[in-house]
């Protein structure tokens, strides 16, 4: 079993894809564009937020104002800081690691300041410290491996001895072309219910409905979990 755990944030230990998704649909509104909340989180989760907007200004033509994202992430700050939450069950998760001789990270598309205030707001900052890791300290944000190896060689790992723990397709292909196995977690707001099967074809070992059920897998891999047939 794998010796450090890497963690996504988004959707994986923070409830934000959901709040994310909500206010690009609203953005997107006000640009006359229609897209549901659930569309973009299936096309879009795991993908860098600025990066998010620079595909969608090119696929409908969309002539952004010079202030555009530094709007939408004042939004995301206001919303964040009233309704962001924890995945339920993840500070036990994480606690659960080190009794079983595994150190635990975080790699995540969102940039680092903002990233540690969320983990901040969470209440989740004390259980990774300086572990902490971002796109933004990397020249490729996701599906480039880039972050996922810069956690590893930070962390003093083998890419081979690691685990990711994953919510997107984009950052499974990311764990994945990393040389690192990858499993997915479906336990976020954003989910739908065919984000499991998207996540196994791919790459992902395992899918994880829970933060426990997680826990429990790692602790013993036998534990019964849906995997490819």
């Amino acid at each position: 079993m794998s010796r450090l755990v890497i963690f996504d944030c988004d959707g994986v230990l923070v409830d934000s894809e959901v709040l994310y998704c909500a206010i690009d649909s609203a953005a997107l509104a006000e640009l006359g564009v229609a897209m549901a909340p659930t569309e973009i989180a299936r096309r879009f989760s795991g993908i860098p937020h600025r990066d998010v907007w620079a595909t969608l200004a090119a696929d409908h033509g969309l002539d952004l104002p010079g202030d555009h994202f530094a709007r939408i992430q004042d939004e995301c700050r206001r919303r964040f800081a009233a309704e962001l939450r924890a995945i339920a069950g993840v500070a036990d998760a994480v606690r659960s690691l080190a009794p079983l001789g595994h150190a635990a990270c975080v790699a995540s598309s969102t940039a680092l300041p903002a990233l540690r205030r969320n983990l901040e707001t969470a209440g989740l900052i004390d259980l990774f410290g300086e572990a902490v890791f971002s796109a933004s300290q990397v020249r490729r944000g996701k599906p480039a491996p880039d972050v996922f190896l810069f956690a590893a060689s930070q962390m003093g790992a083998d890419p081979a001895d690691c685990l990711v723990v994953e919510d997107s397709v984009a950052g499974t292909v990311a764990a994945r072309r990393a040389g690192m196995p990858v499993v997915g977690f479906v336990g976020g707001g954003h989910a739908d219910p065919g984000l499991g099967d998207r996540l196994l074809a791919a790459g992902a070992r395992h899918i994880h409905p829970t933060m426990a059920a997680l826990a429990a897998w790692i602790a013993d891999p036998a534990v019964s979990t849906r995997s490819p047939s």
